[in-house]
């Protein structure tokens, strides 16, 4: 074959596929194995069995096609196809075949438009459709050719537009055929099977955010130990496996590792390295001119400040372009304080429009180009933002990059209609090291509000660049998965898509047959992290008399647990060490927290009631505080034979302010002496001195006896009436219920007591208050009970959309279920009373004055307009508009970002028992209502607020 001294044939490999892995309906599918034989058919599909007549075998009987590439093409698309080789061999765990296969008539084309002769002469020929493609940004096709070249009688193309391009391409066959972006990075297995087939068709692909890419930031104590372990240092070896990462995710843009680090200086090579995989380089927010932070502690001379010191600066800066040469780049210019702090106190225009201005001149002298043709971002962040609300003066061909809070929530974006020839980002956090506490230890970062978040971006044209601060990179391997794959198409990923991701990733990941339980491992344990962040959670978190909430938060994360446990020893062997990273650590490690602070909780209440359970609990919390070593060893040492030594090494336990511990310490217990003999004490587990029944209200409350002495204590219970209904009338230690018999009260408060003698001479009377009502509620209400009627948003009995604006619900978005939005996210605001509107039924027993709490998941005014406004309205009453940003305060801000929510009161009145109406009425859209609750007294206090109401039938 002539073409052989000119083509580079990589050696075939045996391949089959399993799963298709990709959530959108665009990507690849692979169908089960009841499929086989069957063919598949439209785009350019890869299915498993053997092909239909103008299909296309990847492996066939077990014999892979060959790979091809031109050895003059990028250097970048050659190691991805060389990749592409490795992950074949890896799904038919065969040897690499000797090519002779191409003989047999089968090979894969791969190769960049203009770069492979081949597939330029099929162009050329008008065999392969590169209409879309051609030209397009990271574009790629995937299309099946009959008779491309001599000996072959069939052949997958795939090629791209440019070298990424193409190399998306290759990556998408690998992730198709079962080869996770994470087999590395998480020791996610590739199953093995035994056919693989691609349909006839032709298939397009490019990405809508131009820039997408991760940040390794806050990397002590974990990634630097692990990578100063493993490699020696942040050096090419270790940023090879990131690059790699990076492009299997379609991404293409890094902030390297920055603390201590200096991308370019720790190792010449680093910056070449990247170059040829094809990945661009970048800095953080407040390193400009392609120079890390460290290197100015490094090489400087004199102050970081450009008033005082600006020659000096001019030449350091300098040195990053020229450093930087042709390596592909996108240069952060602008200007922070040393330190990543303020560079001024105020907002000093002048001299940070100066600062840019020196900056495009070196980039204009060292190019030797218009400082437009090389890309540039200004990072717009925390007080720099500042800069440009003000009007700072920024050249158009620059990216604006928004930031969020830090925590989730998107500070600013462009309004509606904005254009600048640079266009608009946004820099999102996963982890974060600040006030009002450092989160960093595992994810805590639901893909749900990622999407709302990221979605308005996009609607509002931030379509730029999407970076997002990952920490150390694990743990976060799941919302990063979703960042990057949302950032591909954010159109693709509507909420529909979004909701269905979580198990196309399971199943990605660790097969279909537990895909369900494992997504809703992930979505469940997301949830509870979100609810409070785990380095915010102490003692006091979960109140332990208020609606039973510690015991239901401790449940829920036990169950979940147990459940982990149940999933991990169903699944087989291979998955073990993917599963105890991405799903088991993570819910292990958190429900055991949990309870290390509920149980001192419990220690600190009992100790002050003298029970002498509280010295258990004493040891309890030692013993889960030793849990939590133990759990952290087992990721070190016994996962992957030790492979991720170090990286659960951030500590998490006792903070004591915004800053992470230096290590991790015991929470302080007390201890109880028990008296002598039997002692018998009593508490409520409600708290308070009654037990307040209604007759829609919580049905059971208990009484806890318990002993204060060395020796047990009994005790010897009675009523005052028929009415109250006892558990157990005698007995030692432990929980008595109490319930009341309804159908013996007539209308009206009623009151009694429960009579408690015992040991030691105890003696205890507990009053207790049953209200029954003279009426039923109306159907489909929800119920005044307990002081209250809470209704989760999605509960609502009307859901009015106006001017093409539709309310929507995002699952598990909230603290306790889902949220409700609007879509479009970019939507015009209404007046008071004239937009959407959800109507919630109540039925009231109280009359006079009554509050209702509006819970929302915390939402910045990114528009600028003075804040975003909801409407309230009871009945016809007034609508009450409501500013969510009102209190613009930094402690009510943290208050927010630390409860996961904002809540907000209104006072309202009700006139008559009876059936009413809340209405929620939409004026500014970017709102996510999660609760709506109406309270008729003061409530206990409680983290979550007070359980959802029942609703009349």
């Amino acid at each position: 074959m002539r073409w052989t001294s000119t083509w580079h044939i990589l050696p075939a490999v045996l391949a089959v596929i399993l799963v298709a892995c990709q959530p959108e309906a665009d990507r690849p599918e692979i169908s089960s194995e009841a499929d086989v034989g069957t063919g598949c058919a439209g785009e350019a599909t890869i299915c498993p069995g053997r092909p239909a007549a103008d299909g296309f075998a990847l492996v066939a009987d077990g014999l892979a096609a060959a790979i091809i590439t031109d050895p003059d093409d990028a250097p970048g698309l050659l190691r991805a196809a060389g990749d592409l080789a490795e992950d074949l061999a890896a799904v038919s765990g065969q040897p690499v075949a000797s090519g002779v296969e191409v003989a047999a008539g089968r090979a894969v084309i791969v190769g960049t438009l203009g770069g492979n002769g081949l597939i330029d002469a099929l162009v050329a020929e008008g065999r392969l459709d590169v209409s879309g493609v051609d030209g397009v940004w990271e574009a790629y096709l995937h299309q099946v050719v009959d008779n491309p070249a001599p000996g072959i009688e069939r052949a997958l193309v795939i090629a791209g537009a440019d070298m990424r391009g193409t190399i998306y391409g290759v990556y998408d066959v690998s992730r198709a055929a079962g080869v996770s972006p994470w087999h590395w990075w998480a020791d996610v297995p590739v199953d093995r099977h035994d056919q693989l087939q691609v349909s006839a068709g032709h298939r397009r692909d490019a990405p809508s955010v131009r820039y997408r890419g991760i940040f390794l930031n806050d990397e002590n104590p974990a990634l630097y130990g692990w990578v100063n372990e493993t490699y020696g240092g942040f050096n090419h070896d270790f940023y090879e496996q990131v690059f790699e990462l990076i492009l299997r995710q379609r991404a293409n843009y890094l902030w390297p590792a920055m603390w201590g680090k200096a991308f370019s200086d720790d190792d010449p090579l680093n910056a070449p390295t990247a170059d040829m995989y094809g990945v661009v380089i970048g800095t953080s927010h407040h390193e400009p001119l392609m120079r890390a932070h460290v290197e100015w502690a490094r090489y400087g001379e004199g102050p970081w400040d450009f008033a005082a010191n600006p020659e000096t600066l001019r030449e350091f800066w300098r040195e990053g372009v020229e450093r930087m040469g042709e390596h592909e780049s996108l240069v952060t210019i602008g200007m922070r304080g040393d330190g990543d702090e303020a560079m001024t106190e105020g907002t000093a225009i002048a001299l940070l429009e100066s600062v840019v201005e020196a900056q495009r001149e070196i980039i204009t002298e060292v190019t030797g180009r218009p400082a437009s043709e090389t890309p540039q971002v200004w990072a717009l962040y925390k007080e720099v933002q500042d800069y440009f609300d003000q009007g700072m003066d920024v050249p158009d061909d620059v990216t604006l990059l928004f930031a969020d809070d830090n925590w989730g929530n998107i500070r600013r974006l462009p309004a509606r209609g904005a254009d600048r020839e640079g266009g608009y980002g946004v820099y999102y956090h996963f982890d974060y090291v600040g006030d009002p506490r450092n989160y960093k230890w595992l994810n805590t970062t639901q893909i749900e509000r990622t999407w709302e978040q990221m979605n308005l971006a996009w609607e509002h044209g931030a379509h730029e660049l999407w970076i997002v601060n990952v920490g150390d990179l694990k743990p976060m391997e799941f919302p990063i998965s979703f960042f990057l794959d949302q950032a591909w198409d954010p159109e693709a990923m509507t909420l529909e898509a979004m909701s269905g991701y979580t198990q196309d990733w399971a199943a990605e990941q660790f097969g279909e047959a537990e895909a369900g339980a494992i997504a809703e491992l992930l979505t469940r344990y997301t949830q509870y992290n979100a609810r409070r962040k785990p380095e915010l959670i102490d003692a006091e978190t979960f109140s332990l008399t208020g609606f039973d909430e510690a015991d239901r938060v401790e449940a829920d994360w036990q169950a979940l647990a147990a459940e982990a446990d149940a999933v991990r020893a169903r699944l087989p062997e291979t998955y073990d060490d993917a599963f105890v990273q991405l799903v088991w650590f993570p819910i292990q490690a958190s429900a055991n927290l949990t309870s290390l602070h509920i149980e001192t909780a419990r220690n600190r209440l009992w100790a002050a009631q003298g029970r002498v359970t509280a010295n258990e609990a004493a040891d309890r919390v030692a013993e889960l505080f030793e849990r939590d070593a133990e759990l952290e060893r087992i990721y070190h040492q016994d996962v992957a034979d030790g492979k991720w030594n170090h990286f659960m090494s951030q500590t998490h336990i006792s903070y004591t302010y915004w800053q992470q511990p230096e290590e991790d310490l015991l929470p302080e217990t007390v201890r109880v002496e028990p008296l002598d003999g039997a002692h018998l004490g009593l508490a409520l587990s409600s708290g308070g001195e009654a037990l307040v029944f209604e007759r829609h209200g919580q049905a059971e409350r208990q009484i806890e006896l318990f002993d204060r002495g060395h020796s047990p204590a009994v005790a010897e219970l009675s009523v005052s009436a028929d009415w109250i209904i006892l558990s157990r009338t005698e007995g030692g230690a432990g929980e008595v219920d109490v319930t009341i018999d309804w159908t013996a009260l007539a209308p009206g408060e009623h009151a009694g007591q429960i009579m408690v003698i015992g040991s030691g001479g105890a003696s205890y009377t507990v009053p207790v208050i049953a209200r029954q009502r003279a009426t039923d509620p109306a159907p489909g209400h929800f119920v005044e009970a307990d002081g209250h009627v809470t209704i989760e948003a999605a509960d609502q009995a009307a859901s009015v959309n106006a001017d093409g604006v539709a309310w929507v619900e995002i699952p598990e978005i909230g603290r306790s279920r889902s949220g409700m939005s609007v879509l479009p996210a970019n939507s015009p605001s209404h007046a008071p009373g004239e937009g959407p509107y959800l109507d919630y039924p109540v039925y009231l027993w109280s009359t006079g004055e009554v509050e209702i709490d509006v819970t929302l998941s915390p939402t910045l005014d990114y528009l600028d307009r003075g804040g975003m406004r909801y409407g309230i309205q009871l009945d016809n009453g007034p609508i009450e508009v409501v500013n969510v940003q009102g209190d613009g305060s930094h402690e009510a801000w943290m208050r927010n970002v630390a409860d996961s929510v904002t809540v907000l009161t209104t006072r309202h009145n009700v006139e008559a028992e009876g059936a009413h109406t809340i209405r929620l009425w939409l004026i500014d859209p970017g709102l996510v209502f999660q609760r709506v609750s109406l309270r008729t007294r003061d409530l206990p206090d409680s983290y979550l607020g007070p359980p959802a109401s029942a609703r009349s039938e």
